[in-house]
């Protein structure tokens, strides 16, 4: 043998035996297998900058995003349950998406084009975030795409009628993780029969690394006016000026300073925050709609999306009795949601921007959620 041919060989052999495999940006591994014997898969998207985000196919759910503090220090920041049979029991909404329609639709029922339809009620009289059986426990098509910026492709399509619904909807989601340590959110869906549609995700942040509740986060929401609402959390159709009310967050106020001023109806409504808050930008162009910054950690989240409002949501129904990844309970006020949407209720009352989708349209939507730390 040649001694070229020979040199070659043995350094095949000796790389293929005792080098590591080339990194990869994304990777996928079993998360748990429904009782029909469906599988669902976790998939964990890591950058070079070091955060890691971890996905489930299962309902799109967030299950971890980490995010480094002032010192570098890369730790969870987003509520999570440990295994799949936890997501399985059903969870308060800890990080899906949700559809068909995010938030509330009043008596559940609407008229589109003179027809009524009638929806499946899970919120008293009223619908909430697609009904009982909504996004959050389908089970997801997944493609993942590695890269320098790794991403998970989602895909569903709802039938005609799901949860009362009308059309065919055919909905894809993707998770992309950015160079810049912002996790990317893009929706977009069609129909074959005119229906209504209002995606969102419904994470829920803490950005001090599950170590205390979030009344002492610092919040900023680039909105003059919110939607207050009646006792079922309906909105009333009116669109409220925040100036000198607890809504006020145009200049960054941590989020604990009127949380619990019960003299205030609609803090006492929503048992603290659960209301939708409309930009001062209403465009589809994506603009910046809200920060959070956590002073232990120095942890800073901005929150950009296309969408003409967001609903601010303070953790008021949590209870301590769902443990998280961390072995923390999960206690009232321990994270907080900025679901980013059209209006609550938007079928209901002409004067809210449309939520109609129609036959030949494309539903496009994007949410960011960017991490850095000071």
């Amino acid at each position: 043998m040649h001694y070229g041919s020979l040199f070659f060989l043995i350094s095949f052999l000796f790389s293929s035996s005792t080098m590591p495999p080339p990194s990869r940006s994304i990777q996928r591994e079993l998360f748990g297998t429904f009782p029909d014997g469906r599988e669902a898969h976790l998939f964990t998207l890591r950058n070079a900058a070091g955060m890691e985000v971890k996905l489930t196919n299962y309902g799109g759910y967030i299950v971890s995003c980490t995010a480094p503090d002032r010192s570098g220090k890369f730790e969870n920041v987003v509520l999570g349950l440990p295994t799949f049979a936890d997501y399985l029991k059903g969870t308060p909404s800890l990080g899906p998406i949700i559809g068909r329609f995010g938030n509330r639709i009043a008596n559940a029922r609407f008229t589109l084009d003179g027809q009524e339809y009638t929806l499946a009620t899970n919120n008293g009289r009223n619908h909430i975030h697609g009904g009982p059986q909504g996004f959050d426990k389908k089970l997801w098509d997944a493609t993942p795409k590695d890269g320098a910026e790794p991403a998970l492709q989602l895909r569903y399509t709802s039938p005609d009628g799901e949860e009362g619904y009308p059309g065919t909807l055919g909905v894809t989601v993707t998770y992309t993780l950015q160079k810049d340590n912002a996790l990317r959110i893009d929706y977009q869906a069609t129909t074959d029969k005119p229906t209504v549609l209002n995606l969102t995700n419904h994470a829920y942040f803490n950005l001090s690394g599950m170590k205390q509740d979030v009344l002492n986060h610092e919040l900023m929401i680039a909105a003059d006016r919110f939607l207050p609402t009646d006792p079922g959390q309906i909105p009333t159709g009116e669109l409220r000026p925040v100036a000198g009310t607890p809504f006020d967050f145009r200049k960054p106020m941590a989020i604990g300073t009127h949380i619990n001023d019960t003299s205030e109806e609609q803090i006492r409504l929503g048992h603290g925050y659960d209301h939708c808050w409309v930009f001062q930008d209403p465009s589809n162009k994506l603009k910046l709609g809200a920060t959070v910054y956590e002073p232990a950690s120095g942890r800073r989240m901005e929150m950009f999306t296309t969408e003409p409002a967001v609903q601010l949501y303070t953790a008021n129904h949590l209870n301590g009795k769902l443990q998280g990844k961390e072995g923390v309970p999960y206690v009232r006020r321990f994270g907080l949601c900025l679901e980013t949407q059209h209006f609550p209720d938007s079928p209901n009352k002409p004067s809210f921007p449309s939520t109609v989708l129609r036959p030949g349209q494309t539903y496009r939507s994007t949410t960011l959620y960017k991490f850095s730390a000071k």
